[in-house]
């Protein structure tokens, strides 16, 4: 299958300075909001419930950065648009993850250990993937070598977004606990809510780019977040996950931070155009995809209470 573009390799979407340090600061306030919600026990559930923590990583990092890489060359997309899938593949999970966890009833303990390990995984994991998987691509692997791409550099610039704002969090709900628990649900959808005003700014400022290149990327989209999605789930039952186990790890696979993802574009790519596309708009849908499927699981017991996290 071969899909007809037009100059989209060749389009950059234009952002200021000012609108750059805003996204940076709403990155941060996201990895703040994580950070907040993040208790010594969350990362004692990590050796409690290893084998669904196992698999779920697994997933994130080798699975959906390789069955994207295929889906690129199967919908035979420009270079920006499968270099666009490939990093938003390897970005990290978004805190979104746990809310969608919670409202199908899922296990949110396992979901918010493993936002916490994925994050601080893809400080190193991000840069590796990002640069295995797009060096790899016939198509994309001619735009890093136009831009010199410095995996060390985008690891420092990752970690920067990721480490500093993570660790002020955790030392917050550390030393202030209850504190943390009052302003974290504020933090959290506020961060949200920026992150999404942001994105539809950003299309609003390049409206024409974006409507003339909406059908693919909306194509692109959907048919890599229902990928996702559907990995997580499937990558989940087949290593026997329970039902209340399976929703986490679908959702952790499934959302991913394409805010991080944009600041990668414009911070190393020049906002290219299909790449900053299929990023900003993966923010947008990936919400209302997970949404509809949370709320459908929510109508559908998970046959285990709550309360009760088996360690499979």
């Amino acid at each position: 299958m071969s899909l007809p573009l037009a100059n989209i390799d060749d389009v950059n979407i234009e952002f200021s300075e000012s609108s750059l340090l805003i996204l940076a600061f709403v990155l941060a306030i996201i990895m703040f909001g994580i950070a907040l919600d993040t208790k010594p026990a969350d990362f004692r559930a990590v050796t409690k419930n290893p084998k669904a923590m196992s698999v779920g990583i697994a997933a994130q990092f080798i699975a959906l950065p390789a069955t994207t890489f295929v889906l690129t060359l199967i919908l035979g997309v420009g270079p920006s648009i499968a270099m666009g899938m490939i990093l938003v593949a390897c970005c990290p999970p978004g805190n979104i993850s746990n809310v969608l966890t919670y409202r199908s009833g899922g296990n949110v303990a396992l979901s918010v250990s493993m936002t916490v390990v994925s994050n601080l995984l893809a400080i190193f994991l991000m840069p590796l993937n990002i640069a295995f998987w797009g060096g790899l691509h016939p198509e994309a692997s001619s735009i890093l070598r136009d831009i010199d791409l410095s995996a060390i550099e985008m690891l420092l610039d990752i970690a920067i977004v990721i480490a500093i704002p993570f660790t002020a969090g955790i030392a917050i709900s550390h030393r202030y606990p209850e504190f943390a628990a009052r302003v974290q649900p504020a933090v959290k959808r506020f961060s949200l809510i920026a992150l999404v005003t942001f994105i539809l700014i950003a299309f609003a400022g390049n409206i024409g780019v974006f409507i003339d290149y909406i059908w693919i990327i909306a194509l692109a989209v959907f048919l890599q977040d229902a990928l996702a999605l559907g990995l997580g789930y499937g990558i989940a039952s087949s290593f026997r996950l329970s039902e209340y186990n399976r929703r986490a790890v679908t959702f952790e696979v499934g959302v991913r931070n394409a805010g991080l993802g944009l600041a990668i574009v414009f911070s190393f790519f020049d906002g290219l155009g299909g790449m900053a596309l299929v990023a900003g708009w993966w923010g947008i849908w990936d919400i209302v995809a997970g949404l509809a499927l949370a709320s459908w699981w929510a109508r559908r017991s998970t046959g285990r209470p709550p309360e009760v996290a088996p360690g499979g």
